[in-house]
């Protein structure tokens, strides 16, 4: 399970919402506790630097990755993710989604349609490089 702030999932539809047409990409941080729960409570956005058609892209660069990690340490947060916008698609991982994630991180997916957000999943690689979907849970601020 993983549980967004209502914060944390504000920055993200934000960022989605302005960047639509064109894919949004930014890293989100928080903790996980014994059982695998995560708590996403910071958002980090990023530019998409995909060369190029960025309404079907995102590509996040090497210095991104690299200030994002720094970024988890200044926090003394985990770095659980990377979130990123489907517009006018489905919060569903594609297969160049499915390449290029990494088994740790949880993906979050937001899908804009028409510059307002239609729905929200979140997805982790299984053993066999497959994704399954994580259940979320939406969080008050004061929770």
């Amino acid at each position: 399970m993983i549980s967004i702030s209502e914060e944390a999932e504000q920055i993200m539809n934000e960022d989605a919402i302005s960047s639509f047409p064109n894919e949004c990409c930014g890293f989100f941080y928080g903790t996980e506790d014994e059982q695998g729960h995560r708590q996403v409570t910071k958002v980090l956005v990023v530019n998409n630097s995909k060369e190029g058609d960025q309404r079907k892209r995102f590509e996040i660069s090497p210095k991104d990755y690299l200030n994002a990690e720094r970024y988890a340490d200044e926090l003394e947060l985990q770095l659980l993710g990377v979130y990123h916008s489907h517009p006018n698609h489905p919060a569903i991982p594609s297969e160049h989604d499915r390449v290029a994630a990494q088994p740790y991180f949880s993906y979050i997916i937001i899908s804009v349609n028409e510059s307002e957000v239609q729905d929200l999943r979140s997805w982790r690689l299984n053993e066999e490089f497959k994704f399954n979907e994580e259940q979320i849970k939406h969080k008050l601020l004061n929770q």
